[in-house]
């Protein structure tokens, strides 16, 4: 249940009242406002002997002291009003000096400074409504800043999820908001990524708090919080219930850093989790019956679907198993291989298929589990030109010319065709480039990473080897033709 004493908005470093022109209050007794921290949570003006029945804790007590009768405060009248303020957790004391007394007296000035309470002096052109409206003022404005901070915070943290390496940069985004160490642990406590940094002594102590969220039983907490020595400690179990901790280690603590690790939460549960469906599972079973030899048909109703579309995908920068996960997560599948690069998926061809920062995809047209095979070498072709063209998504089309050829005689046709170049995948290869990029020499050597002249002397080569003319558009079309039927 939330505190129902709570303030609604973040305090106000009572420097910062004393700091207004326009109010021109002035500090007598206290310890400083500015070294001290003071803050403000409330205002509250009361004429009461004793105002501590009234009193929640944190306010600003303005008073312009009615009820003090002696203000040599004989008998100790005045050591007994601090005291009783300060008992009920008053953060300052605000004393107006109009219309009843012309200073402030001495003697409460003398108590405020044996009970450590910052005793403010109003002036006479400063209403108490005016110090009242400036306070809440102030808090409009943190809590502004707050929830702009917030809101930041938790648009970084989802711009960095959307990065081929999500979690490393997750960790980064949240160290740099939050000012410290962010630690992903793994189920045994292991630092499996961290960012930003903290006091060694402090980092023992996090990884020891984790393990409260880490535990495997009913009861275990979702969040835990500790300090070692000045540093705030913080940690949070990730969903999926495989015992990965998001641990964070900081100098201070800000109103809004619960709510910015959690979205931190949130995303690295997404992108460690494992949540496999009854239908996920399903889809496994068939990849392994066809790993065991099983007749692509026969594994058919298990995979759900009719027909896939393979996609091929190549990260800006290194790709990890996590950086993986977090693409197939954002393409909306549980089936890829992150073992090599580029990776490769396999989804519904009903599925949307949309360009993704940091990566280039190429992907096949809609294929049955029989054709799979040639629809990743055609996820592999299209991975190709995307690259050359600087392009994020290149589709292959369904329903073309091969689509009105027998299989078996377009394969007949294509082994013919290209028999004089059989021999050499390198020339096949820069051929198949060079055509799918409409004869550009450029864009081949930037595809192929050579040099353009290299690429000339190759596509004249095959010229040669073929005995054709390349540069008619009816034989670039006859050999791209023949080119699609080949695994590249």
């Amino acid at each position: 249940m939330a505190d129902p004493t709570a303030p609604p908005t973040p305090p106000v470093p009572l420097a910062a009242l004393l700091a207004r022109e326009d109010l021109g209050l002035r500090q007598l007794a206290g310890p400083d406002a500015r070294a001290a921290g003071t803050a403000v949570q409330w205002v509250h003006t009361s004429e009461m002997a004793d105002p501590y029945p009234y009193l929640l804790g944190g306010e600003l007590l303005l008073t312009a002291g009615v009820h003090i009768t002696d203000p040599t405060g004989a008998g100790g009248s005045l050591d007994a009003y601090v005291a009783r303020i300060v008992a009920a957790g008053g953060a300052a004391l605000g004393f107006g000096v109009a219309p009843v007394h012309d200073t402030v007296p001495r003697a409460l000035v003398a108590a405020c400074d044996r009970y450590g309470l910052p005793l403010v002096e109003v002036p006479r052109r400063t209403t108490f409504s005016g110090v009242a409206r400036a306070v809440w003022q102030l808090m409009a404005e943190a809590r502004h800043a707050e929830l702009r901070r917030v809101t930041e915070a938790q648009q970084g943290l989802a711009t960095a999820a959307a990065r081929t390496d999500p979690v490393p940069a997750v960790l980064r985004q949240l160290a740099s908001r939050l000012g410290g160490l962010a630690v992903l642990y793994g189920p045994d406590g292991t630092e499996l990524q961290t960012a930003g940094g903290t006091r060694e002594t402090a980092r023992e102590a996090l990884r020891d708090l984790t393990g409260v969220v880490r535990r495997a039983a009913p009861a275990t907490p979702a969040s835990a919080a500790d300090t070692a020595g000045a540093t705030h400690l913080a940690a949070y179990a990730l969903g999926g219930g495989r015992g990965f901790a998001l641990g964070v280690a900081t100098d201070r603590r800000e109103p809004g850093d619960h709510t910015i690790a959690g979205a931190a939460v949130v995303l690295l549960s997404l992108l460690t989790g494992e949540h496999q469906s009854t239908s996920e599972a399903a889809r496994s079973a068939a990849l392994v019956r066809l790993l065991l030899g099983a007749p692509a048909d026969t594994v058919g109703a298990l995979l759900g679907t009719d027909t896939w579309t393979v996609v091929h995908a190549h990260g800006d920068r290194t790709t990890t198993p996590l950086s993986a996960s977090a693409l197939a997560t954002a393409l909306g599948t549980a089936l890829f291989d992150p073992t090599e690069d580029p990776v490769r998926l396999l989804l519904p061809a009903d599925r949307d298929i949309t360009p993704l920062e940091g990566w280039t995809l190429g992907a096949s047209a809609p294929a049955t589990v029989a054709g799979l095979a040639a629809a990743d070498a055609q996820a592999a072709r299209a991975l190709r030109r995307a690259e050359a063209t600087r392009t994020p998504l290149v589709r292959q089309h369904a329903n073309t010319v091969a689509d009105l050829i027998a299989p078996e005689e377009a394969d007949a046709h294509a082994r013919v065709l290209l028999s004089p170049l059989s021999d050499n995948e390198t020339l096949l290869s820069t051929l198949r480039t060079w055509l799918s990029l409409h004869g550009s020499w450029d864009r081949t050597a930037v595809a192929l990473e050579i040099h353009r002249n290299t690429v000339r002397q190759r596509i004249a080569r095959c010229a040669s080897l073929l005995d054709t003319d390349l540069n008619d558009p009816d034989v670039r079309m006859e050999l791209w033709f023949a080119l699609s039927r080949t695994t590249p």
